[in-house]
């Protein structure tokens, strides 16, 4: 039997899914099951053996999230983490999470994921001496953890996504992965290539890499935890000083965009503009920190948006 373990960095995996559900056109988000499903059939054909000697023995998964005491205070964000925690243990992934911290400016931020996402694999891999490991990942941050697994023989296989789209604001996004880490695995998969050819239109395992709702909303496309700042650039944005921001209250929410309150009328405002934080977390009569911006009709837009943590203690929670 060959031997395989799945490494999520969770932010990644999270974006990629929010671009399929919000700019691809199949609009639906990426499923476990279905990339576990997809992973046995590439190794196998990789390394030549029948599909059912493929087995995934150990898969887990990244991440840094809100606190119990954050989390509460937005509404059903503890609820959604639950789900999203029941999706990744029925697909028999272990979860490992960190809180995010704040920095000096108040902000969330991710800190000790890789380190420790890197730590767990080297270990797993001398322990359990999986013959491939699958990363999902494009950071560049990961290629000395390849390079220590080559020198234990264990294959490794990288799943990435490069695309880019155009918001409705008219931001150019791009997400590409580290040139370096591709030439350093064993097996670069161009995931995006795959999904997108022709030929795999009618593919079952490719179309089984999304979420099958079969016309109903599915409650996984209720989960939106991706942030987007990590890995796409605006190529037209200038930095943003502190007294370019003003305050507004959050009008509504939709599928993947707002309005913040900004007479006579409301400002609009994409999800890939919310930065230091989640669309996810967003609630109507949030308070916010934007900029103003303009779209190419020449219209005014939010750009920059951020949450304004309100901070506040209480007696036996420490942050």
């Amino acid at each position: 039997m060959l031997k395989i373990g799945v490494f999520y960095d969770g932010n990644y995996f999270l974006h990629v899914s929010n671009y399929y559900n919000y700019d691809h056109p199949r609009r639906r988000r990426l499923s476990i099951s279905g990339l576990h499903e997809f992973i046995r059939h590439q190794v196998s054909q990789e390394e030549g053996v029948d599909y059912r000697l493929s087995q995934i023995v150990d898969a887990h998964y990244f991440r840094g999230r809100l606190n119990a005491y954050d989390a509460r205070q937005r509404g059903d964000t503890l609820y959604w983490d639950r789900v999203f925690d029941d999706i990744l243990m029925s697909a028999g992934v272990t979860t490992h999470y960190l809180p995010l911290k704040s920095n000096s400016f108040g902000r969330r931020e991710e800190k000790g994921i890789e380190v420790w996402l890197a730590l767990e694999a080297y270990e797993r891999c001398t322990t359990k001496e999986f013959d491939v490991l699958v990363l999902i990942s494009s950071d560049g941050d990961y290629v000395p953890l390849i390079r220590k697994l080559n020198t234990l023989g264990t294959r490794v296989m990288v799943l990435s996504w490069d695309f880019e789209f155009t918001t409705d604001t008219g931001k150019r996004m791009v997400t590409r992965t580290s040139q370096d880490l591709l030439e350093e695995v064993t097996y670069p998969v161009a995931m995006h290539q795959l999904i997108d050819n022709r030929l795999s239109r009618n593919d079952s395992v490719i179309n089984n890499l999304f979420v099958q709702t079969d016309g109903k909303k599915s409650y996984v496309n209720n989960y939106d935890q991706g942030s987007r700042s990590d890995y796409e650039y605006d190529e037209y944005d200038d930095e943003v000083d502190d007294e370019d921001y003003k305050l507004g209250e959050i009008h509504s929410l939709k599928d993947g965009y707002g309005f913040i309150k900004f007479p006579p009328n409301n400002l609009f405002f994409h999800h890939t503009s919310v930065i230091d934080g989640e669309f996810s977390e967003l609630r109507e009569g949030d308070e916010v920190e934007y900029t103003v911006g303009v779209n190419e009709e020449g219209q005014q837009i939010a750009r920059n948006v951020r949450l304004i943590w309100e901070e506040e203690e209480e007696e036996g929670i420490n942050d």
